[in-house]
């Protein structure tokens, strides 16, 4: 019995001009039938960007296959073995081509700060993607762009394709993040879903906070996040708000001879009537009368902050 044949990969290497940012690989050449003479995965020394202006296939990213039609854009970071075969017995693919270098481009972008450059680069190399133009508008437009720059070499193109690419690394950056973001909320469970809203109402509370403000620092939509709000902590985000307000207002009337209108004030309340009118739906009594003799009231209150963290 023979030996199995050891798979093999391509390097392709490539070279961006000198004093230009990004090597283009553009026009008719490039509509063909694309991976029908290629056995194996390749990989590049620079990160490629791919635009699809015609044709059907398949993208190969290691053992994951995602289809492809026209403009579709394809982000594969340098050393990512990949292949693109075109559906044979179709219209042959036309896809065109940015090879670029990303730390020549945050060298530029942060100058004076390697290690922030090599965490950024990281992030920038962290995964391969592959997105329909509607996805992500801005990161499409800026790679069609930068293909017309260098086609047309208008004069200061050279100029003008840096700043381009300093925006598109930017963008990758931002689907990055805010992929891996996405990623650890998936990860929680229990009321460490809405860690981020009780920090916040925390350090906040004397502001105009808006429940979609709390959503956000979530990553959750506003719907979705009253639901477990209100699951794991049983009470809406407008009371729980209302609560903190009311647990700082007693700890500055015990501090301070501020007038109520004064404290209201400082914990967040729009009117002195507000203030009060959730003084009495939390502690059954005014401002005034639990300031007269507070501990009173102090039981109310741990209890209140004990019912509004179960779980915590």
């Amino acid at each position: 019995m023979g030996k199995k044949k050891k798979e093999t990969m391509e390097l392709r290497f490539y070279e961006v001009p000198q004093n230009e940012y990004v090597l283009a690989l553009l026009g008719d050449s490039w509509i063909r039938d694309y991976g029908h003479d290629e056995t194996n995965l390749h990989f590049h020394n620079l990160m490629e960007i791919g635009y699809c202006r015609n044709g059907r296939g398949q993208l190969v990213l290691d053992e994951d296959v995602r289809e492809y039609e026209p403009a579709m854009v394809s982000i594969i970071p340098s050393n990512f073995p990949h292949i693109t075969i075109s559906n044979q017995g179709a219209e042959q693919s036309f896809w065109e081509y940015l090879f670029f270098d990303p730390m020549q481009i945050l060298e530029e972008m942060y100058p004076e700060d390697p290690l922030y450059r090599h965490e950024l680069l990281e992030r920038i190399n962290k995964k391969a993607s592959f997105l329909y133009e509607w996805e992500n508008r801005n990161l499409a437009l800026l790679v069609k762009m930068i293909m017309e720059e260098v086609r047309s070499k208008k004069p200061h193109y050279a100029e003008k394709v840096k700043g381009l690419a300093i925006a598109l690394v930017t963008e990758i950056l931002r689907r990055n993040e805010a992929d891996s973001k996405v990623k650890e909320v998936r990860k929680k469970n229990g009321v460490s879903q809405i860690a981020e809203a009780l920090d916040f109402v925390k350090n906040e509370y004397a502001q105009n906070i808006k429940i979609a403000d709390l959503a956000d620092a979530c990553h959750m939509s506003e719907t979705h996040f009253r639901r477990v709000f209100e699951a794991y902590m049983n009470m809406s985000p407008m009371d729980y708000i209302n609560l903190i307000r009311i647990q700082n207002a007693c700890d500055l009337m015990k501090k301070s001879n501020d007038s109520m209108d004064v404290v209201a004030q400082k914990v967040g309340f729009s009117t002195t009537s507000t203030f009060n009118r959730n003084f009495k739906k939390f502690l059954d009594t005014s401002p005034y009368q639990w300031k007269i003799k507070p501990e009173n009231y102090e039981r109310k209150l741990l209890n209140f902050k004990i019912s509004a963290l179960k779980g915590w």
